[in-house]
Parts: C-alpha cells; sequence; structure tokens
C-alpha cells in the first residue's frame, strides 16, 4: 500500500523577497532612456523625459508615470519607507516643476529624478542610505510645499485688508 501524501503546503500571498544587490536590470534601462539616453555633446546628456515634457498637459503626466514604475519596483523589493518617500519626492518635483512650459523641461533635464532613484534604489538594497537623511529632505519638500501654497493666500489676504481698510 502506498503513503497517503499530505497536502501541499498554502503558498503565501505574497513572494519570498530575495536580497539583492543591485535594481532588476529593466529598473536601470528605463532611468538611463528616461534620462541620459541622448548626448547633447560636453559630454552631458539627457533622455526622453524633457522631450515628453515638450507636450503640453500630458508629456509630464507621461512621464511621471513612467517614473512612478520605478518607484513600485522600489515598493515590490521592500525597500525602506524613508528610501521609497525620498523617490516619490523626486518624482513630485520633477512632475511639478516639468509643468512650467520650457523652463521646466530644462530642469527635466537636469534634474534627472529616475537617475537619482535608481542611485536610491541601489543604495537602499545594500543598506547604505541614511534614513534621517531621506526623511529630513522629505520634510523639507513637504514644507516647501506648503510655504509656496501659503504665499497666494497671504498675497490674497493682504490685498482684500487694503482693499477694504478704511
Amino acid at each position: 500500500m502506498a503513503p497517503e501524501r499530505l497536502p501541499a503546503k498554502p503558498r503565501p500571498l505574497e513572494p519570498e523577497v530575495v536580497p539583492r544587490s543591485a535594481p532588476d536590470p529593466w529598473v536601470e534601462k528605463l532611468a538611463w532612456v528616461m534620462d541620459r539616453w541622448i548626448p547633447i555633446g560636453g559630454g552631458r546628456r539627457i533622455g526622453l523625459d524633457p522631450i515628453i515634457g515638450l507636450v503640453p498637459g500630458l508629456g509630464d503626466l507621461i512621464g511621471a508615470l513612467v517614473s512612478a514604475a520605478i518607484v513600485l519596483s522600489a515598493v515590490h523589493a521592500r525597500l525602506p519607507r524613508s528610501a521609497i518617500a525620498r523617490m516619490v519626492a523626486n518624482v513630485a518635483i520633477d512632475a511639478v516643476v516639468g509643468t512650467v512650459p520650457l523652463l521646466g523641461d530644462v530642469f527635466d533635464a537636469a534634474w534627472q529624478a529616475n537617475i537619482k532613484n535608481v542611485r536610491i534604489y541601489r543604495e537602499a538594497l545594500r543598506q547604505e542610505r541614511s534614513r534621517t537623511i531621506d526623511s529630513l529632505f522629505v520634510a523639507g519638500v513637504i514644507l516647501a510645499f506648503f510655504l509656496l501654497l501659503a504665499i497666494p493666500v497671504v498675497v490674497f489676504v493682504l490685498l482684500v485688508k487694503r482693499l477694504f481698510s478704511p
């Protein structure tokens, strides 16, 4: 008589994460294409990001969505939240400043958020990143955002006071 087989152990919902020292090759290739694909002389390079950003309205949205793929890969690799937050901040800065016509595209070419994010990804995988510095950077970006939002409110209040004061 053959022995009975035990039922297979149920698989976990999330795949096991194997520690690596570098991001997936497609992540690095995507960052390179978006930020450094085209040589422009003098040892400088730009990618598709600032070129796509020239399309009014949609260009910066498409660039941000492509950049989000790198961030999602980092989330899947279970990088620390501080590194993920820093990567999201880099993409947000790129997307928001990139909406300014022409000057935003020049900024996109110089900022190279995807290359920065791959560097963060690599360092976080090797546990070489300072969580404190990443957290302070994100806090600074949030503070700057709220200060920029406050400026029009303060100007509006001052104008209303001036208009309606005797």
